[in-house]
């Protein structure tokens, strides 16, 4: 066994897969502190610069007396008067009649998924869905029909062909894709939703707080939101604290607090995180210059990277960049050219990727300065134009 672990680990740091953690100290404003080293920081999803708003930690702090933890799961003793004020306030925000609150993203999309459907069921999923999406329809059991990345035809086809051999049938996708940075065709889904007669759920963990009028998501801006079942995302990208939510009819909350087994035989969240969490949700509603002036640091970012001759992938209003790189290899050896300049942009390779779509994913922030995302503009260009040029 250990000689096979052993293998496997030096397979992959041969084909340039294998992953270390990489301890860091943040310094704020979209800095930190590695290996001795201070870094910008390109790889955070902090988008709105929240979590360290002295609000948050006021808030927290305020909850850590009598007690750190909440020492109990929801059916316990573990749902204070806390989470239910954060889910009526989640419900209200993402225009739902009810919401519930999940210890992190991976264990809603897991959990909801694994008990809504089964195996005379079926989920047609984005090929491109976050793996907690593709985990948790591999648990319930149910059928997997995977489209074609935000093709709605392909879908169609789909729903057209194999509908009709299954009982209760789910549409999931995420709204902003956390890898690619490009936005769902929500509106042609959720026509194809009714069409057929399935259930839909989106994953807005990198869009709520950044999209819409009022920062609720891309559910809001384009007017989907009646149309979908449930609405996940989480408090940990850029509301800056930590925990997920999904909001949803009565009925569907009260039958997952039954059946999500995530969500029954985890331990509530602590009382000084939702109180955080809460705190967050007030600022995307009293602060909205942070989402604008983020929108006007991808503005700028993306110009300049045209000005250089660079095509960025994504949606051009995206937060998220994809810079695609040729191999592990290079992809590597860029992030690590990237870093000698003073700037920490994780790599990106398989499984988190598809083999093939290895990349930088830069991430912009509300504080990132123009003065920064110009100098970055530049070094990535010196380093990235060099690096495509020796792949061609």
């Amino acid at each position: 066994m250990e000689r096979g672990i052993k293998k496997f680990l030096s397979d992959r740091e041969k084909n340039g897969l294998l992953r270390r953690l990489a301890p860091v100290v943040c310094l704020g404003t979209g800095r930190i502190r590695a290996c001795g080293q201070e870094y910008i920081n390109f790889s955070s999803n902090d988008y709105l610069g929240i979590s360290g708003h002295p609000r948050l930690a006021e808030a927290a702090a305020g909850k850590l007396s009598p007690a750190l933890g909440s020492s109990a799961s929801r059916l316990m003793t573990g749902t204070t008067t806390l989470h239910q004020e954060l889910e009526e306030k989640i419900a209200a925000f993402k225009g739902k009649p009810a919401a519930l609150v999940f210890n992190s993203g991976y264990q809603a999309n897991v959990g909801m998924i694994s008990a809504l459907c089964g195996k005379r069921d079926c989920v047609f999923s984005d090929r491109l869905n976050h793996a907690s999406i593709t985990d948790g329809i591999r648990l319930s059991g149910a059928g997997l029909f995977r489209f074609r990345h935000n093709d709605m035809s392909h879908l169609a086809a789909l729903l057209r062909e194999k509908r009709d051999r299954y009982d209760r049938v789910l549409i999931v996708t995420e709204t902003l894709f956390s890898m690619d940075g490009d936005i769902s065709p929500l509106e042609e889904m959720a026509r194809l939703k009714e069409e057929h007669g399935c259930m839909m759920m989106v994953d807005e963990a990198h869009a709520t707080g950044i999209f819409g009028r009022n920062g609720s998501g891309l559910a809001e801006e384009k007017e989907v939101t009646d149309s979908i079942d449930i609405v996940m995302g989480t408090f940990s990208k850029a509301l800056g604290g930590f925990g997920a939510y999904a909001a949803m009819s009565r009925a569907m909350r009260d039958y997952m607090i039954n059946t999500c087994r995530s969500f029954i035989y985890s331990t509530a969240l602590p009382p000084a995180v939702v109180a955080a969490d809460l705190t967050a949700v007030d600022l995307i509603k009293t602060e909205p210059y942070r989402r604008e002036t983020l929108f006007e640091n991808v503005r700028r970012f993306r110009s300049r990277l045209r000005e250089k001759g660079i095509r960025a992938e994504g949606d051009s209003r995206s937060q998220i960049v994809p810079l695609p790189i040729s191999g592990n290899t290079e992809t590597m050896r860029l992030s690590e050219d990237l870093k000698r300049k003073g700037y920490w942009v994780t790599p990106v390779r398989p499984p988190t990727v598809p083999r093939g779509g290895e990349r930088l994913r830069v991430s912009l922030t509300f504080d990132h300065t123009p003065e920064v995302l110009d100098r970055f503009a530049d070094d990535i260009s010196d380093s990235y134009g060099k690096e495509r040029k020796d792949a061609r």
